[in-house]
């Protein structure tokens, strides 16, 4: 099998794999990262996002070879425990995690609209969380509290 190389949150990596296997499927199987997590498999549901460069994608139908040199973070390299990110903060803040499985869809999508804009709309944030979905009910926390993080990043 080749060698696939990129950078996961920010690491230099190189994976012995079928290239035609699922970015999931490495993720959570192979490096055991969970906070990416499996919803529809077929690119419709949000639960699977992974960042690469500065777009949420789905990872549960990109081939590896797809990412091939390019920057992919999880969840898991937003922030850590200790050092959450102002994202993770913000929604811990606003109560906005009800069962939690698509939280990390939903925190890479909003992440990935503050790097493209730093200080989004309010419509621009629904517009960014739109592919996400959620049936618990959380939306409005959601978007407020990325508008809240979006206030914390600016701030001097």
């Amino acid at each position: 099998m080749p060698i696939i190389r990129f950078r996961l949150n920010g690491a230099d990596t190189a994976i012995d794999a079928d290239p035609d296997q699922t970015l999931l499927d490495l993720l959570r199987g192979r490096l055991d990262l969970r906070g990416t997590h499996f919803g529809c498999g077929a690119n419709e549901c949000g639960a699977c996002y992974v960042m690469i460069g500065n777009r949420a994608v789905a990872s549960c139908d990109m081939p590896l070879w797809s990412i091939a040199d390019k920057d992919v973070t999880t969840v898991e390299g937003l922030g850590s425990a200790g050092y959450p990110h102002p994202l993770q903060r913000a929604f811990v803040t606003e109560q906005a995690m009800q069962c939690g499985y698509c939280v990390p869809g939903i925190l890479i999508s909003a992440a990935a609209l503050l790097k493209r804009n730093p200080s989004p709309t309010e419509t621009e944030v629904r517009e960014a969380l739109d592919r996400n979905l959620c049936r618990c009910g959380s939306h409005n926390r959601m978007v407020r509290a990325v508008l809240r993080a979006a206030s914390e990043i600016a701030a001097p």
